[in-house]
């Protein structure tokens, strides 16, 4: 899924060089994705027994190899976000079956276990910037695209046989919640948002931006190393909000992240496009795993949904809001997705001013929050990728 989803990123650049892909119609096939992973999330989250069938998950993971293996074929833009569409669909249901599975099957085992398993998308993030590292200096684009689809698919091979959750989720009750926790709730709703633009569009232009100054191979290297520092950084940011304060770490996590947003368009040079990677790599996942956790502690009803629909509407806005700044150059999309990812800091600093973090919820047995969990894995498709489990808070 990290391959199928994101390739898109180190591919970018050669499709406008040599596909005559325009700035603008490359932010809207990055849009038509986030659209269908949005449209695939809600479809898991609508229809439960999609997230239960092996049959699902392999029609996905053909699909997903699929329309990479097409996206060489032809020239139409509608076509390629068509393409697009379909990819993202059906990278949201591979991940909300594989988080089902790993909640189902990993219950009785340490919670940053499944942490480490969603860092599996870091670790396809790597491996595509690699791969088209590789394959620029000897082929072209379409090479490109081919390659991906050979690598998805030997990925897919090994996760053929991937074993859904086959339990029955009941429906979660939200009940609990009081009406105190409203104004939190409010503040973390508006900076998890904004998170979603800001993080979106360094996530889909980062590379081009970094190549319009740097080497040829700076822009895909840096895609390999946000890769690698996303692989540890779920079950890092979920063992720190363990033990520190969840506001202050997502506030921490967000002025990082607007820092290694910025650093290539106020500085330049190969140094800070790696160093931007690293720090980009290293938040937007435990940004995620920061935010769903303390709506879990908050037990606002359908926290975890409503916090997803507002990340991915982020996602979907993101792109189109920057294209007109494209034609000056890729990293004057830079600075204004720091600035909103800074605005999200700012949000998440209300959220921190008498923070109930004793706040004790009762009712709730081990198998009840275990039913939430697994309810809110398939919630969180929709915001990643992000791409990390909802931990308990307490």
């Amino acid at each position: 899924m990290g391959v199928g989803r994101f390739v898109y990123t180190p591919i970018l650049p050669l499709m406008h060089t040599q596909a005559g892909l325009s700035a603008g119609a490359g932010a809207n096939l990055a849009t038509a994705n986030y659209a269908g992973y949005l449209v695939g999330a809600l479809a898991g989250i609508l229809a439960p027994a999609l997230v239960r069938s092996r049959a699902v998950l392999r029609a996905c993971l053909l699909v997903l190899t699929g329309t990479l293996a097409a996206m060489p074929l032809t020239h139409s833009t509608a076509v390629w976000s068509l393409l697009r569409l379909a990819a993202g669909m059906a990278s949201a249901l591979v991940f909300v079956v594989a988080a089902a599975a790993l909640l189902h099957h990993l219950r009785d085992h340490p919670p940053h276990l499944p942490g480490w398993a969603f860092g599996g998308v870091g670790a396809g993030i790597a491996l595509s910037g690699l791969l088209v590292l590789v394959v620029r200096p000897v082929a072209n684009w379409r090479t490109a695209w081919w390659a991906a689809a050979v690598l998805t698919a030997l990925l897919g091979a090994v996760s053929w046989n991937l074993r859904p959750d086959e339990a029955p989720v009941a429906a979660v009750d939200g009940s609990t919640a009081g009406p105190r926790t409203h104004r939190w709730f409010g503040a973390l709703f508006v900076s998890y948002t904004l998170e979603g633009v800001g993080y979106i569009v360094a996530g889909t232009f980062l590379v081009a931006a970094v190549g319009q100054g740097s080497p040829g191979w700076v822009g895909s290297g840096a895609w390999v190393l946000v890769g690698l520092a996303a692989v540890p950084s779920a079950a890092l940011w979920a063992w720190l909000g363990r033990r520190w304060s969840r506001p202050g770490l997502l506030f921490t996590a967000l002025v990082v992240q607007a820092a290694g947003i910025a650093l290539p368009a106020l500085v330049g040079g190969t140094a800070a496009a790696l160093g931007s990677a690293v720090l980009f790599g290293a938040t937007f996942i435990g940004i995620s795993t920061l935010a769903l956790g303390i709506g879990a502690h908050l037990r606002f009803p359908r926290s975890v949904a409503l916090l997803t629909a507002g990340y991915s509407v982020g996602q979907l806005l993101g792109p189109p809001a920057v294209a007109p700044l494209l034609h000056r150059g890729y990293d004057r999309a830079l600075l204004p997705a720091a600035l909103v990812v800074l605005a999200a800091a700012a949000a998440a600093g209300v959220l921190r001013i008498g923070f109930p973090h004793h706040m004790v919820v009762l009712g709730h047995t081990g198998r009840e929050q275990q039913r939430e969990s697994t309810e809110d894995a398939r919630s969180t498709a929709a915001g990643l990728p992000q791409h990390a489990p909802p931990y308990p808070a307490d």
